[in-house]
């Protein structure tokens, strides 16, 4: 009896740790920044030591339930924290402090764009809760720098929606953005301010019950996750093919082999026995304060990718420029609002004044003794031109009054003296040539100069017409209108 062959497929789930920007940590008045001494950053409360009561950080609520805002989340009228209780050298008090039944946010869900459409992964929960201390190795012992624990940590749930390692990390770089965007978090992942933990199986193609959940723990990269997947999905499905079970585990990523090994098996999940956390009240958000929440809520990156795109008939291109650099997008939105050429305005300022000011800061850090660690802040509110220099611009270059030439040479002196555009070409006598006669007249005479040339055009040489052109452009000066150029030119060879 024959048999299809049978395809797999995979179900991925993520759980995205993200430390959130406060100043200080979670239940303390300890400073959360990255980078000082080791156990620098540290009191009897961060340390668990007995007696010390926690007290919550306001703005750590805050940037939780903005965060569920962002993420089109459902903001329960009640939170409580729980203490989820486990041993790890890391974990001073032996339990973590953490949203367990009634999280802060839940129900939500991030759109990005992948594969030329717009993915959608649900949100389960976005819950708050405190970072652990960083283990550290050496020869002959080993350490723990405890300056990390208590600072305030965001663990954002997705649902199994995701099927490819490609998806995944499309999602991931998705759900980043928006975290900047809404000043959640820096999201540095070489400071540790990002780590995911990664939930796999696979399953016959077309089936709805899921397989053995496979954990991989502290991805600390975006590429590692994708990477994992791709080593991982093949294995699994390997596994399935010859006859075998998998079981619901957790490995690890080997980054330098390429691997993910195991680290330990678990039948069923372990029991950390949650327990409300007693010494904090559970949290009921006012109508008041939520509506403080609310107005620090911005425009998501995809949104404003695509109302640039509809609002100004930018390519696709030009408004991710926009959306990665937002301060470049708030300087052009408002000239642009103003033009009846947005995609003009949009060229000067990513082509011709982001350059301009690249090339400022990195001469102001030049001349600075000692240079700096970092260049200086330059913002566009230093420039010695208004924004409406730049509309005038491409008015003058649309009304065809200079040539795109020309133009170029009124920006680079605009940004060099602060002078209007209009006063530019008057004073350099720019104006674009637009009298027929007086092009007439550079037209006959680049005729007669070039008699092979008009010979080689009447026999079909088409690019003779545009050495033509050039002759013409080199008698005016490149003053002549050059579109005036080519009709003359055409009219007067047809004779």
């Amino acid at each position: 009896m024959f048999r299809a062959k049978m395809e797999y497929e995979a179900v991925i789930g993520l759980e995205t740790h993200v430390q959130l920007k406060t100043k200080s940590k979670m239940w303390c008045g300890c400073a959360n920044a990255f980078g000082a001494e080791p156990n620098t950053n540290v009191c009897p409360i961060c340390l668990g030591m007995p007696g010390v009561l926690p007290v919550a950080n306001e703005e750590a609520l805050k940037l939780t339930v903005l965060t569920g805002l962002l993420l089109n989340c459902e903001i329960p009228p009640r939170a409580k924290f729980d203490r989820k209780n486990y041993f790890y050298p890391d974990v001073a008090k032996n339990y973590q402090v953490t949203q367990y039944d009634q999280p802060s946010t839940k129900n939500g869900y991030v759109e990005f764009e992948f594969g030329g459409n717009l993915s959608r992964v649900r949100i389960t929960r976005a819950h708050l809760e405190e970072d652990v201390g960083k283990n550290f190795h050496f020869d002959r012992n080993s350490g723990v720098d405890f300056n990390r624990a208590g600072v305030p940590l965001l663990e954002i749930v997705s649902e199994p929606d995701l099927t490819s390692s490609d998806q995944a990390y499309e999602y991931l770089n998705a759900l980043l953005e928006i975290l900047r965007y809404g000043k959640i978090s820096d999201c540095d992942m070489e400071k540790g301010m990002v780590r995911c933990d990664v939930n796999v199986s696979v399953r016959p193609v077309g089936s709805k019950e899921l397989g053995a959940k496979i954990e991989i723990k502290n991805m600390n990269s975006f590429s590692g996750v994708r990477r994992a997947l791709e080593y991982e999905i093949p294995r699994q499905i390997e596994v399935v093919k010859k006859g075998g079970k998998l079981i619901q585990s957790t490995r690890r990523w080997d980054d330098v082999a390429g691997v993910t090994e195991e680290m330990r098996t678990k039948e069923h999940a372990h029991d950390y026995r949650y327990f409300p956390e007693p010494d904090l009240m559970p949290f009921e958000p006012t109508a008041q304060w939520l509506e403080e929440i609310n107005s620090r809520v911005v425009e998501l990156p995809l949104a404003r990718k695509q109302r640039f795109m509809r609002d100004y008939q930018l390519p696709k291109s030009d408004a991710e420029t926009f959306v990665n650099d937002v301060p470049l997008g708030n300087y052009f939105e408002p000239i642009a609002k103003k033009s009846k050429n947005p995609k003009a305005v949009a060229n000067w300022v990513i082509n011709n004044m982001r350059a301009k000011m690249a090339d400022l800061r990195q001469s102001k850090f030049m001349e600075m003794e000692p240079p700096p660690f970092d260049p200086p802040k330059i913002g566009y509110e230093d420039l010695k031109f208004k924004p409406e220099a730049i509309l005038e611009l491409v008015n003058l270059v649309d009304a065809k009054t200079i040539s795109s030439a020309a133009a170029q040479t009124v920006f680079a002196e605009m940004f060099e003296s602060g002078k209007s555009p209009a006063a530019i070409v008057q004073e350099k006598g720019l104006a674009q040539v637009s009298d027929t006669g007086a092009i007439e007249k550079f037209c006959d005479d680049a005729i007669a100069a070039n008699p092979n040339s008009v010979a080689d055009y009447k026999a079909g040489k088409i690019a003779a017409l545009n050495f033509l052109k050039g002759q013409v452009m080199k008698l005016s000066k490149g003053k002549a209108n050059p579109n005036l150029v080519g009709e003359i030119l055409e009219k007067k060879l047809k004779v």
